[in-house]
């Protein structure tokens, strides 16, 4: 009796490791904030051709978080109106507006985000306590060309994301048991 008392102790000692994880991520060659920020801070304005980005990992056709925007939508994200004052953008961007269809560029959006459940295992397992450790990071980048030539960048993102989502549930997995029964009871 003892010997299966200690085997099921010692068998619930390591169910933290039953508890789920999961992980998010943009597939890009990018291990780190700074390995994209590095990258994007390599591109020199109105010097860097699109062909050298292509053979540096910078290729919509082979990098899925690089999507490839018109020259509409790099309207739509500058308030190229009355409000601001030409004179003040930069350079670059001025540069690229002028150009029109000429204009076109590459939005990159990368994110790597880590949930680890944590915590007691039966009570998560029961739906009483839940706990989510959440880490990782984000990084987007605007690139702007004018034909081949890349004439603006800019980036920014969040270099560490740490956050602890908790729930509980003193019901466990009784608490939803009302909304689930309320639509069969009402006949929708």
């Amino acid at each position: 009796m003892r010997l299966l008392v200690i085997l099921l102790l010692g068998g619930l000692a390591g169910c933290a490791a039953l508890l789920p994880d999961s992980k998010l991520a943009t597939e890009d060659s990018w291990t780190s904030y700074d390995d994209a920020q590095a990258a994007i801070e390599k591109i020199v304005p109105n010097r860097t051709r699109r062909q050298e980005l292509a053979e540096a990992g910078l290729d919509p056709k082979t990098n899925p978080a690089i999507t490839i925007l018109s020259f509409a939508d790099v309207v739509q994200r500058f308030a190229v109106g009355s409000a601001i004052d030409p004179k003040t953008l930069d350079a670059g961007l001025r540069e690229c507006l002028a150009a029109g269809k000429s204009c076109s560029g590459y939005s990159v959006n990368v994110r790597a985000n880590r949930r680890n459940r944590i915590g007691n295992f039966w009570l998560d397992v029961f739906n009483f306590k839940r706990e989510v450790d959440i880490t990782g990071w984000t990084f987007n980048a605007l690139i702007l060309f004018v034909e081949d030539t890349a004439v603006y960048t800019v980036h920014g993102g969040q270099p560490k994301i740490h956050e602890l989502e908790l729930s509980r549930n003193p019901l466990g997995p009784l608490q939803g048991f009302g909304e689930r029964i309320a639509p069969t009871l009402i006949g929708y």
